[in-house]
């Protein structure tokens, strides 16, 4: 068991790296056909950003790779574990 209600004994924790996250933009930036210049300036990020971004830079600002994702639309769900809802 996992801190803070992150297993709940039914349902196995998904993970994902920043690697993962990385190869995910990537991967919908090119079917997509939009160059990481592209990217950041449509995103209003650098091109430094998103090339680290890319390549799973684990210590990227979160801002900024929301808005990657949000400027390439990749939907993201966070779901609170249980029993920590209403609080």
């Amino acid at each position: 068991m996992l801190p803070y209600g992150n297993f709940d004994g039914d349902t196995p924790l998904l993970r994902y790296t920043a690697e993962d996250i990385g190869k995910l933009i990537r991967e919908t930036r090119k079917r997509l056909g939009v160059t990481q210049k592209d990217l950041a300036l449509t995103s209003g990020t650098g091109l430094r950003f998103v090339i680290d971004l890319e390549k799973g830079k684990a210590t990227c600002e979160i801002g900024k790779a929301l808005r990657v994702l949000q400027t390439l639309g990749i939907k993201l769900s966070l779901t609170p574990p249980s029993g920590a809802q209403g609080r």
